[in-house]
């Protein structure tokens, strides 16, 4: 059984953005397990420390001022919430998200009764929040892309992991992008029991430009007509 939950958030310049999600994950965590947060704030130039700091002071902020690739990043949060959670790994649920997304209520429990199945990996969905600026071909062709039971969408904004299983394989490697879907291929390839679904959604970004490539905003991009 799931005792803790670690929850990473990478950062990066997202001053209006960062306070919504940071909330929403608070009101996600259940109060039966213990849980750590680790927001990764990498070279921010603008008020994104700040605001992490007076929102979320029960969090833990890692600040970064190295050109690190975003797997390292989410790495170095994963282990540094994991530390700080202080639950052995195979009691312990690692969550990742995005500091433009915003998490629903039940997303943790949801996750967590994945896990209870058994599940080693689970890959949630995630829906756009606005679609202002984006044609409505755009948006069809985004829902049929996301909905479509033949494609594996696994993103970091909604990703979740059991402790032992991300520490056998290695945790997040040092890519710039792809190091969600890395990982995923990783427990796979090492025999652990993975899901995609469309439980538990995020909220996230219809921003076209992401902080990194091969995300949600790559796919919006490649979507527009």
């Amino acid at each position: 059984m799931i005792r803790g939950v670690a929850v990473v958030v990478p950062a990066r310049d997202e001053q209006d953005t960062i306070a919504a999600c940071l909330d929403a994950i608070r009101v996600a965590l259940p109060g039966e397990v213990r849980s750590a947060v680790c927001v990764v704030l990498d070279r921010c130039t603008d008020d994104t420390e700040r605001i992490a700091r007076r929102s979320a002071p029960w969090a833990r902020l890692l600040v970064n001022r190295a050109d690190l690739p975003l797997g390292t990043l989410r790495d170095l949060g994963a282990r540094a919430a994991l530390a700080a959670l202080g639950v052995p790994a195979r009691r312990s649920w690692l969550l990742s998200t995005d500091a433009d997304s915003v998490v629903r209520p039940g997303w943790v429990r949801d996750h967590l009764a994945q896990a209870a199945r058994g599940v080693c990996g689970y890959a949630g969905a995630t829906e756009i929040t606005d679609w202002a600026g984006h044609t409505e071909r755009t948006r069809l062709r985004y829902l049929a892309v996301a909905g479509d039971p033949s494609r594996e969408h696994v993103y970091g904004a909604n990703l979740g992991v059991r402790a032992d299983a991300y520490l056998a394989v290695g945790g997040f490697a040092a890519l710039a992008t792809g190091e969600d879907q890395d990982l995923w291929d990783r427990l796979r390839l090492a025999g652990h029991i993975l899901v995609t679904g469309v439980a538990a959604p995020v909220l996230t970004s219809s921003r076209r430009h992401g902080r990194a490539t091969g995300g949600v905003a790559d796919l919006l991009a490649g979507l527009i007509s």
